[in-house]
């Protein structure tokens, strides 16, 4: 594998992330591949929007999670209520310096320095319809596969997973 690849390629990263959110959203998906989950960062959805982090429980849940990086990205961002018609359970993260209080009660919590994260309010769970899961599971499984696929095209090994 060649140390300095002539070809930028990070299929995760498309220049409208903060270092900030990338630094948030490193600490979650810390978290929740210690609880089992997979997780896929930039997924699109069916209404065109992009969610910033779809997770796969063990259990077979959809979590979203949004990435807020200040009090500003929070105040401006309108979009946000559509993901909960995506997901099994919704929650915000974001880091110590954004004041837990102004996100939604009826919205999960979660707290990242970018070494980890906790979730601090658990997300109410409001289950899929059947067609919706059917739907997501798909995108999720085939971008995940085009993701991998783009990376082993690039010259990036990744190795594979025990218990995959």
């Amino acid at each position: 594998m060649p140390i300095v690849s002539p070809i930028p390629f990070n299929p995760l990263v498309d220049g409208r992330q903060s270092e900030r959110a990338l630094v948030i959203r490193r600490g979650v998906q810390r978290l929740l591949s210690q609880m089992g989950a997979v997780v896929l960062p930039e997924l699109s959805l069916a209404t065109g929007r992009r969610a910033d982090l779809v997770a796969l429980t063990a259990r077979g849940d959809i979590w979203i999670i949004e990435i807020k990086s200040s009090v500003e990205d929070f105040r401006v961002d309108r979009k946000w209520p559509e993901y909960r018609l995506h997901s099994d359970r919704f929650f915000f993260a974001s880091h110590p310096d954004v004041p837990e209080e102004i996100f939604p009660e009826e919205c999960g919590f979660i707290l990242s320095d970018g070494y980890g994260a906790e979730i601090l309010r658990d997300a109410p769970e409001h289950r899929l319809p059947p067609a919706t899961r059917k739907a997501l599971m798909l995108r999720f499984a085939r971008v995940g596969a085009a993701r991998l696929t783009a990376a082993e095209l690039a010259g990036i090994r990744i190795p594979a997973l025990d218990g995959d």
